[in-house]
């Protein structure tokens, strides 16, 4: 594929769909979203509103029987059809980008790294929030030593959504791969391991709390890591009051973090990447400090990294043209899914589970 523009079809509208990828690949140098696959008429004038240049298929059947015109399917379509449309898309010789979670399971995820080993084909996952502008903040204390030797490791995706918005993300069907577990869950696991490497222990509570809910909507996670850090992960649409984004404590110091990356509600409000991409105001900055609260003041600011999920799409360019590693590759989104699957037999057991 080197110097020619890689043409992508892009499975699914919805919300990643037409939030994340569809911007992200636009504004990627080396790619061109070449065809959009939605069956909702809506969505498919919305597509060609944002891209005039887009194709539309109604189903993945249209796109993949003109395999030949495309050289790279990213499925952003409701977790069920993940590994169906990842087997078939390799299957007719195509790279494929898939949103989180791979698969309901990391048998099924190893089971596809296998095929596309075979292959001899790129599989890569989107997990764009290891690209958030906190994250990449933390990364980079750890890395330069600023909190010493981390100890524990606080991460919280909390949202107050008292009542079920419905749908396939709320579905008690254990088909849809739905609740907070599999969906926040793969971000905040993924983010932990990346940052302190193997669990060795799960321990977790899982609930379903508010009227009508039919998935669970608080979660709390607790990781051992074989380098000695253990990690809390929180989850939740049922939190009236949030708490900490991150909360990292070492032996020298500790950083405190509240609020979201900006970058989705950017998106959402149609920004595009360019220029200050990602940034955010010197008030959101965490702190860094010790023996003190940031809630009075106390430690000091830590100006936050810019955000940059542009940066995965341009990695992902890169190691289809041989240039670069997989920016996430699926045994990666395997090692989480062990994560998950045992943290949901340990809150429905109530034990702790040895990895």
């Amino acid at each position: 594929m080197t110097g020619t523009s890689v043409r992508t079809g892009l499975i699914g509208y919805g919300l990643a769909g037409s939030v994340f990828h569809a911007p992200l690949i636009a504004a990627t140098e080396g790619l061109t979203l070449d065809t959009v696959v939605t069956a909702n008429p809506e969505r498919q004038d919305q597509a060609r509103a944002e891209y005039p240049d887009v194709r539309i298929a109604a189903t993945p059947d249209e796109l993949f029987d003109r395999a030949d015109d495309l050289d790279l399917i990213v499925i952003a379509s409701p977790n069920k059809t993940h590994v169906p449309l990842a087997t078939t898309a390799l299957r007719v010789g195509l790279p494929v980008v898939i949103d989180k979670p791979i698969a309901g399971t990391a048998a099924e995820a190893r089971d596809l790294a296998a095929l596309a080993d075979k292959r001899g084909l790129l599989l890569s996952v989107f997990q764009n929030r290891r690209w958030d502008n906190d994250f990449l903040t933390v990364r980079k204390l750890i890395d330069e030593g600023a909190l010493g030797d981390v100890w524990r490791f606080e991460s919280r995706y909390e949202r107050w959504r008292p009542r079920p918005k419905g749908g396939w993300r709320e579905s008690g069907d254990a088909a849809e791969i739905g609740g907070l577990l599999y969906d926040l869950g793969s971000h905040v696991v993924d983010q932990a391991l990346v940052l302190f490497g193997p669990a060795t222990q799960v321990y977790a509570e899982s609930d379903i709390r508010r009227p009508g809910a039919e998935t669970d909507d608080d979660t709390f996670i607790a990781l051992t890591h074989a380098s000695g850090v253990r990690s809390h992960l929180y989850l939740s649409a049922t939190a009236a009051q949030l708490g900490p984004r991150f909360r990292v404590l070492g032996s020298r110091a500790g950083y405190v973090k509240y609020g979201l990356d900006p970058q989705e509600q950017a998106l959402r409000d149609g920004q595009r990447p360019g220029r200050n991409w990602g940034r955010e105001a010197e008030s959101a900055w965490g702190r860094l400090g010790s023996g003190e609260s940031p809630l009075t003041g106390g430690g000091s600011p830590v100006p936050t990294l810019p955000g940059d999920y542009p940066a995965y799409y341009a990695a992902l360019t890169r190691a289809l043209n041989d240039d670069g590693p997989n920016p996430v590759t699926a045994l990666e989104a395997a090692a989480a899914l062990d994560v998950l699957e045992a943290a949901r037999r340990s809150a429905r057991d109530a034990v702790a589970v040895t990895l």
